[in-house]
């Protein structure tokens, strides 16, 4: 039985090292992408690295009023769906779409040095 287990946990291993080996090439493989075109692109990759900035900015101010519609609102969202439900609609998907353009933004720009070097 112990050997049953023993062999069992050998193979969730291996098969625990090949995936560990298929993600660290997919991600290698990325990376090289992602430099390949901030070194075919080197302006317009200083370019998503200043709209990070700035979004990362306007993201801080909206964050704000986010937590200050919270505070104001706190009592009447704890007791009524219908305000809770209401405050999702309202910041979620525009803060979810922030999030993500700030991302995407953020993998395509360069390090500040590089931008110089390649200029």
């Amino acid at each position: 039985m112990l050997r049953e287990v023993l062999a069992a946990q050998d193979r969730t291993n291996e098969l625990l090292e090949e995936l560990v080996s298929v993600m660290a090439a997919s991600h290698k493989q990325r990376a090289q992408e992602l430099h390949q075109w901030k070194n075919a692109n080197p302006e317009l990759s200083a370019a998503c690295r200043d709209a990070a900035e700035q979004l990362s900015r306007v993201q801080v101010d909206y964050l704000e009023r986010i937590t200050q519609e919270i505070d104001d609102t706190a009592d009447d969202m704890s007791y009524g769906e219908f305000m809770m439900n209401e405050f999702v609609d309202r910041f979620g998907p525009r803060l979810a779409h922030l999030n993500g353009m700030i991302q995407v933004f953020a993998q395509l720009s360069s390090a500040p040095n590089d931008a110089k070097s390649q200029a």
